[in-house]
């Protein structure tokens, strides 16, 4: 069952990425040939409206074939205003940017829906209380809510730690102990710890973990909206963060996973709950949607560079460079799938994760 949740989600994903590129061209006039899921061999074709819509043999993604639009050749020339190459590089960009874009579109989505039926986060509660710290000294107690913090509400724990990670001065926390509300002035402390991509930092805390707990917000349609670009926005700047911290080093190689790790990932979701499958799938997708405006050659980002190009030196790039930087880009991504699936088989079968 969780092959087919994986193949199910990757399809929907992939799905509604390429048709991102095809709403796109088809505004712009370019004749669409073919619209696949997935690659190789094709398993099943139907053409509607001048597309040939088919599935294939690989289910690792997709691709739409426009007219005047091949990577294999790129002096290709195909006559007429239904022509992609006839197009201006502006308009080219925006076909090429439409596919990430419906995958931040597709994550936001998903985001509201979630904010509507209810989304998990861990609640404001108290679970432990580091010793000598300034939450100990105010007299904190284990199993205290917090409520608010000076004017703010505190709805989770992710909302308490922005806040005073945020903050200046000492704070005012309402704590509710007992069912009695209780007011405690704490004073941070700047202390070391580490960021998700386990950097040494230094923020403002009080000394306290959380307890266990979960709780469920729910929101209606205009605080949806809002937690819907909230979470796209910080999903889309943590990845490419960890993009960026993977280029410096910072993170390493063997934490790249790959398709075995994603479908693991899917599965475990799907087992728990129908929002975390929904939670997982939106982060996916704006994975998706970062990773394919990398400015790789043979991906969406190193095609838009292509055309930037040509906008600036007035020039297309000649064809042999396109072809041999298109290779080299083929040969990047290739040698990242290897590498994901290398350490996806390392992690969890060799060390049982």
């Amino acid at each position: 069952m969780g092959t087919i949740t994986f193949l199910l989600v990757l399809s929907f994903l992939v799905f509604f990425h390429e048709l991102g590129h095809f709403l796109a061209a088809r505004y712009f006039g370019v004749k669409v040939q073919v619209f696949s899921i997935g690659f190789g061999k094709k398993i099943y074709a139907k053409e509607w409206k001048g597309t040939v819509w088919q599935f294939a043999l690989v289910p690792l993604g997709g691709y739409v074939k426009m007219k005047g639009q091949d990577d294999t050749k790129p002096g290709l020339v195909e006559e007429g205003k239904d022509s992609y190459n006839n197009k201006t590089p502006w308009q080219r960009i925006v076909i090429l940017f439409a596919g990430p874009f419906a995958n931040f579109i597709l994550a936001a989505i998903l985001y509201f829906v979630i904010a509507l039926a209810g989304a998990n986060s861990l609640s404001p509660t108290v679970g432990q209380i580091q010793p000598n710290s300034p939450a100990q000294k105010a007299g904190i107690q284990v199993d205290d809510i917090i409520l608010k913090i000076n004017d703010k509400d505190i709805k989770t724990w992710e909302d308490l730690g922005d806040y005073i990670k945020n903050s200046h001065g000492s704070l005012k926390f309402f704590i509710q102990r007992d069912g009695k509300t209780i007011a405690k002035t704490i004073n941070p402390y700047i202390s070391d710890a580490q960021n998700i991509f386990k950097e040494n930092i230094k923020k403002r805390m009080i000394g306290i973990s959380p307890a266990p707990k979960i709780v469920t917000i729910y929101h209606n349609p205009i605080s949806a909206l809002g937690y819907a670009w909230d979470k796209t926005i910080e999903s889309s700047k943590m990845i490419f963060l960890g993009v960026q911290k993977l280029i410096q080093g910072i993170i390493p190689s063997s934490e790249v996973g790959g398709v075995i790790s994603i479908g693991k990932v899917i599965s475990d979701a799907s087992e728990s709950s129908i929002i975390a499958l929904l939670a997982i799938t939106a982060l996916i997708s704006v994975n998706l949607g970062v990773l394919n405006l990398l400015p790789i050659p043979a991906l969406d980002g190193g095609h838009i560079m292509f055309n930037l190009y040509e906008i600036i030196a007035r020039r297309k790039p000649s064809d042999k460079v396109f072809m041999y930087l298109t290779l080299a880009g083929w040969v990047i991504l290739a040698s990242l799938m290897l590498l994901g699936i290398y350490n996806d088989i390392n992690r969890i079968f060799l060390k049982g994760e």
